[in-house]
């Protein structure tokens, strides 16, 4: 992408805004997986059963850690 110059507002207003409409897609997925790489999930999955609250303390402890 260039660098536009501008001599008024007015020229900046009328210019018209480029952009790649293909590359949309596109930059989301790399945007999700540099989200994904910088904060990945670490929850196990499925529904766990404690017997006490001491134990479910200690699960979220392990995962949140």
């Amino acid at each position: 992408m260039s660098v536009q110059k501008f001599r008024s507002i007015e020229q900046m207003e009328a210019a018209l805004i480029l952009t790649n409409e293909a590359d949309g897609f596109d930059r989301f997925l790399r945007h999700c997986a540099r989200y994904w790489a910088l904060a990945p999930r670490n929850y196990p999955r499925g529904v766990f059963k404690f017997r006490t609250i001491e134990d479910a303390q200690a699960a979220r402890e392990r995962v949140t850690g």
